[in-house]
Protein backbone atom coordinates (compact mmCIF):
# COMPACT_ATOMS: atom_id res chain seq x y z
CA UNK A 1 0.00 0.00 0.00
CA UNK A 2 2.87 2.36 0.80
CA UNK A 3 4.24 1.86 -2.71
CA UNK A 4 1.00 2.74 -4.43
CA UNK A 5 0.17 5.72 -2.22
CA UNK A 6 3.72 7.08 -2.14
CA UNK A 7 4.15 6.69 -5.89
CA UNK A 8 0.77 8.34 -6.49
CA UNK A 9 1.69 11.45 -4.51
CA UNK A 10 5.14 11.63 -6.13
CA UNK A 11 3.58 11.31 -9.61
CA UNK A 12 1.12 14.13 -8.89
CA UNK A 13 3.87 16.36 -7.50
CA UNK A 14 6.15 15.67 -10.47
CA UNK A 15 3.31 16.36 -12.92
CA UNK A 16 2.74 19.79 -11.34
CA UNK A 17 6.47 20.46 -11.32
CA UNK A 18 7.03 19.34 -14.92
CA UNK A 19 4.21 21.53 -16.25
CA UNK A 20 5.69 24.45 -14.35
CA UNK A 21 4.63 25.61 -10.92
CA UNK A 22 3.31 28.81 -12.50
CA UNK A 23 0.69 26.81 -14.41
CA UNK A 24 -0.52 25.22 -11.18
CA UNK A 25 -0.37 28.63 -9.50
CA UNK A 26 -2.65 30.03 -12.24
CA UNK A 27 -5.13 27.23 -11.56
CA UNK A 28 -5.07 28.00 -7.83
CA UNK A 29 -5.53 31.70 -8.58
CA UNK A 30 -8.58 30.92 -10.74
CA UNK A 31 -10.02 28.90 -7.83
CA UNK A 32 -9.57 31.89 -5.52
CA UNK A 33 -6.83 30.34 -3.39
CA UNK A 34 -4.93 33.03 -1.48
CA UNK A 35 -1.18 33.37 -2.21
CA UNK A 36 -1.39 30.98 -5.18
CA UNK A 37 2.38 31.01 -5.89
CA UNK A 38 3.20 30.00 -2.32
CA UNK A 39 0.40 27.45 -2.19
CA UNK A 40 1.48 25.93 -5.52
CA UNK A 41 5.00 25.34 -4.24
CA UNK A 42 3.71 24.16 -0.85
CA UNK A 43 1.43 21.62 -2.53
CA UNK A 44 4.19 20.37 -4.83
CA UNK A 45 6.63 19.98 -1.93
CA UNK A 46 4.05 18.26 0.28
CA UNK A 47 3.26 15.79 -2.50
CA UNK A 48 6.92 15.08 -3.31
CA UNK A 49 8.36 14.96 0.21
CA UNK A 50 5.26 13.31 1.69
CA UNK A 51 5.14 10.81 -1.17
CA UNK A 52 8.78 9.84 -0.64
CA UNK A 53 8.19 9.55 3.12
CA UNK A 54 5.22 7.23 2.60
CA UNK A 55 7.09 5.21 -0.04
CA UNK A 56 10.04 4.70 2.30
CA UNK A 57 7.84 4.21 5.34
CA UNK A 58 9.52 7.11 7.15
CA UNK A 59 7.45 9.12 9.64
CA UNK A 60 4.27 8.13 7.82
CA UNK A 61 1.93 9.46 10.51
CA UNK A 62 3.63 12.87 10.37
CA UNK A 63 3.69 12.97 6.55
CA UNK A 64 0.03 11.92 6.42
CA UNK A 65 -1.18 15.15 8.05
CA UNK A 66 -0.15 17.61 5.29
CA UNK A 67 -0.98 15.02 2.62
CA UNK A 68 -4.50 14.68 4.05
CA UNK A 69 -4.86 18.47 4.12
CA UNK A 70 -3.89 18.69 0.43
CA UNK A 71 -6.41 15.96 -0.40
CA UNK A 72 -9.22 17.59 1.59
CA UNK A 73 -8.61 21.00 0.03
CA UNK A 74 -8.59 19.47 -3.47
CA UNK A 75 -11.69 17.44 -2.72
CA UNK A 76 -13.76 20.35 -1.39
CA UNK A 77 -12.46 23.09 -3.71
CA UNK A 78 -12.25 21.16 -7.00
CA UNK A 79 -13.72 17.66 -7.08
CA UNK A 80 -16.89 17.84 -4.95
CA UNK A 81 -19.08 19.55 -7.59
CA UNK A 82 -18.35 16.69 -10.02
CA UNK A 83 -19.81 14.01 -7.76
CA UNK A 84 -18.31 10.76 -6.54
CA UNK A 85 -17.06 9.02 -9.68
CA UNK A 86 -13.51 9.51 -10.82
CA UNK A 87 -14.12 8.37 -14.42
CA UNK A 88 -16.78 10.12 -16.47
CA UNK A 89 -16.93 9.04 -20.08
CA UNK A 90 -18.23 12.03 -22.04
CA UNK A 91 -17.80 10.80 -25.60
CA UNK A 92 -15.92 8.46 -27.86
CA UNK A 93 -14.52 10.22 -30.89
CA UNK A 94 -12.08 9.35 -33.66
CA UNK A 95 -9.37 10.62 -31.28
CA UNK A 96 -10.45 8.15 -28.61
CA UNK A 97 -12.35 8.35 -25.34
CA UNK A 98 -13.03 11.81 -23.92
CA UNK A 99 -13.42 12.10 -20.16
CA UNK A 100 -14.99 14.74 -17.96
CA UNK A 101 -13.59 16.17 -14.74
CA UNK A 102 -12.97 13.68 -11.93
CA UNK A 103 -15.05 13.54 -8.78
CA UNK A 104 -13.85 12.99 -5.24
CA UNK A 105 -13.59 9.18 -5.34
CA UNK A 106 -9.80 9.02 -5.69
CA UNK A 107 -9.25 11.60 -2.94
CA UNK A 108 -11.34 9.43 -0.59
CA UNK A 109 -9.32 6.35 -1.55
CA UNK A 110 -6.06 8.15 -0.81
CA UNK A 111 -7.43 9.42 2.52
CA UNK A 112 -8.55 5.91 3.48
CA UNK A 113 -5.15 4.51 2.49
CA UNK A 114 -3.31 7.10 4.58
CA UNK A 115 -5.59 6.33 7.53
CA UNK A 116 -4.90 2.60 7.13
CA UNK A 117 -1.15 3.20 7.04
CA UNK A 118 -1.30 5.37 10.15
CA UNK A 119 -3.53 2.91 12.01
CA UNK A 120 -1.71 -0.24 10.91
CA UNK A 121 1.81 1.10 10.86
CA UNK A 122 4.33 1.32 8.07
CA UNK A 123 5.19 -2.36 8.20
CA UNK A 124 8.41 -4.22 8.87
CA UNK A 125 10.03 -3.25 5.57
CA UNK A 126 10.02 0.46 6.32
CA UNK A 127 12.32 3.05 7.82
CA UNK A 128 9.83 3.43 10.68
CA UNK A 129 9.96 -0.33 11.31
CA UNK A 130 13.75 -0.28 11.22
CA UNK A 131 13.96 2.69 13.58
CA UNK A 132 11.44 1.18 16.02
CA UNK A 133 13.38 -2.09 16.22
CA UNK A 134 16.70 -0.36 16.72
CA UNK A 135 18.09 -2.03 13.61
CA UNK A 136 17.57 -5.52 15.06
CA UNK A 137 15.17 -6.77 12.43
CA UNK A 138 15.14 -10.41 11.50
CA UNK A 139 13.90 -11.92 8.23
CA UNK A 140 10.26 -11.42 9.23
CA UNK A 141 10.74 -7.85 10.42
CA UNK A 142 10.93 -8.81 14.08
CA UNK A 143 13.83 -8.64 16.46
CA UNK A 144 14.06 -12.41 16.53
CA UNK A 145 13.30 -12.64 20.24
CA UNK A 146 9.96 -13.98 21.32
CA UNK A 147 8.31 -12.78 24.50
CA UNK A 148 10.38 -13.74 27.49
CA UNK A 149 13.59 -14.22 25.50
CA UNK A 150 16.44 -11.80 25.82
CA UNK A 151 18.22 -11.08 22.54
CA UNK A 152 21.98 -11.78 22.54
Amino acid sequence: MRGIVGYGFIAHGLAKLSRGPSGFSNTLHALGVPAPDVMAWATILVELIGGFAVLAGAFVWVASIPLAVVLLVAMFSVHLPYGFGSIKLVAVTADGAQFGPPGYEVALLYLASLAALVAGGSGPLSLDGLLMSGGQEGPCGRSGASSGEVPP
